[in-house]
């Protein structure tokens, strides 16, 4: 069921510094828990055994893993089949992009043992979502399904079950084909204005855009939208 036990999380983290690792080959990414399952979770018996000041210790760690993930500079697709419930919701939520099963339930339960979502779900979950609606499923703990979660804007595409990793391959394939600095700075824009100010958010995007005048993939892109007309720029 894709446990997200502390093993997982660390190397959820090192794949995610892999993925941003300056000069690597990395494009677009893809988060893929296989054919049944994307993530049910926590493993329960190991924070069963964990006391107070073992949480307060490994808080931080379980957190960083997940930012790490939010924080790869290139666009990420979520491919979410069957469960994603508590972490496994949270790590759907760090994608930029959600593409669920006919066959998948999300849903943040963390309510029912006593605790609250802890590694990012009260906050990317109401950002999402909204207050409202991030409360709602908060509260009460409950799965909504692939067609609930796409109306409440959780997902953003539902498809067959058979057919979700190839869509999300191909959504991360289109997107390698892209402007790899130019998608970074969209992002960035767009995550950093988010957490701010709209004056602040405008400077961000101000300075990514006149910053990327100094980039190939602008100089490529605008002579071949002169010379052939829009869309037929090649950046690889």
């Amino acid at each position: 069921m894709n446990a997200l036990d502390i093993a997982t999380q660390d190397r959820l983290k090192e794949l995610a510094e892999e993925a941003r690792a300056p000069g690597g080959t990395c494009g677009p990414v893809v988060v893929y828990g296989g054919e049944k399952v994307f993530a049910a979770g926590a493993d329960i018996k190991e924070m069963q055994a964990m006391d107070h000041t073992a949480m307060v210790l490994r808080a931080r760690a379980l957190q960083d893993s997940f930012t790490a993930v939010a924080r790869i500079p290139k666009p990420v697709v979520a491919a979410v089949t069957g469960y994603a419930l508590g972490g496994g919701c949270e790590l759907a939520l760090c994608a930029d992009y959600r593409i669920a099963g006919e066959n998948a339930k999300l849903g943040q339960p963390e309510i029912l043992l006593g605790l609250i979502p802890g590694a990012g779900g009260t906050q990317r979950l109401a950002r999402l979502v909204g207050p409202s609606k991030a409360k709602d499923l908060i509260f009460t703990g409950r799965m909504v399904k692939a067609d609930e979660a796409r109306e409440i804007g959780l997902v953003d595409r539902v498809v067959p079950a058979e057919e979700v990793y190839t869509q999300a391959h191909a959504w991360a394939s289109k997107l390698a084909q892209g402007p790899a600095l130019a998608l970074r700075a969209a992002k960035e824009a767009i995550d950093a204005g988010l957490e701010t100010d709209i004056d602040t958010g405008l400077t961000i995007e101000r300075n990514w855009f006149a910053g990327l005048f100094a980039t190939e993939d602008r100089e490529r892109g605008m002579r071949s939208f002169v010379e052939e007309g829009p869309g037929k720029a090649k950046f690889l």
